[in-house]
């Protein structure tokens, strides 16, 4: 599919042949003026699709969460009925927009959660460093995989707690699909993960200062954090 693209075939005819997704990708003209992108795609079943990365990682997580992504989009669509476009999301689309750009789902022993919660990230990443072995973290959000293209230390995911019992990515979407509310999503159900920070993801972090940046690794306390010396940065 990628050299398909590079040789010249449109994105979302790619994407298209692939045929894993139950949805067509057309082009981003095909959007009528005036029409809300998620309406669109919940009346259609087309995704408009632009060129270049963004799109195309938006594309492989329909192929791959394919029910979790239905299920967005559905939410999207019952909000929009309900409350029309506005200037300002609320808090509900706000949260649904959040997972699809920027979600990670995790499933971690309660003590790495807590933690993760907590914003002990010397807890999470030092102490319990062992217990890693025993999580799994997956990359949802199209934006996060485009950002992550060029790793940066500071690179954030919103996670969000799976408590499937199977670690298969099947498994997980029809979980997830379920597991989604309007009621749970209002709730912010997310926990924040400087994603560099995961044991083996980046080799710097094997030092454990790589956690004393206070820019990236923040506490949980309000007001200003004092500064802290040089950690060693991810290439």
């Amino acid at each position: 599919m990628v050299q398909q693209i590079i040789n010249g075939l449109a994105q979302p005819q790619a994407l298209n042949q692939a045929g894993l997704a139950p949805v067509r990708f057309v082009a981003q003209s095909e959007l009528p003026a005036g029409v809300a992108y998620e309406q669109h795609i919940f009346d259609t079943q087309c995704v408009p699709t632009r060129d270049g990365l963004h799109d195309f990682f938006n594309g492989l997580c329909w192929m791959h969460f394919p029910l979790t992504k239905r299920r967005l989009n559905q939410l999207q669509a019952a909000q929009i009925a309900h409350s029309g476009i506005q200037p300002v999301r609320g808090p509900t689309r706000d949260a649904l927009t959040v997972f699809d750009e920027n979600a990670a789902l995790l499933q971690a022993p309660d003590a790495l959660w807590d933690a993760l919660a907590a914003k002990d990230w010397q807890r999470l990443f030092v102490e319990l460093r062992p217990l890693w072995s025993q999580a799994q973290l997956l990359l949802f959000g199209h934006a996060l995989l485009e950002k992550l293209v060029a790793p940066r230390k500071a690179i954030t995911a919103h996670v969000y707690r799976v408590r499937a019992a199977s670690h298969l990515i099947a498994d997980i979407d029809a979980w997830l699909a379920q597991d989604l509310t309007v009621d749970k999503l209002a709730g912010k159900p997310f926990a924040h993960l400087p994603v560099l920070g995961v044991p083996g993801w980046c080799g710097a972090n094997e030092d454990p200062a790589f956690y004393a940046d206070a820019s990236v690794f923040r506490l949980p306390q309000t007001g200003a954090v004092a500064a802290t010396e040089a950690a060693p940065e991810c290439p």
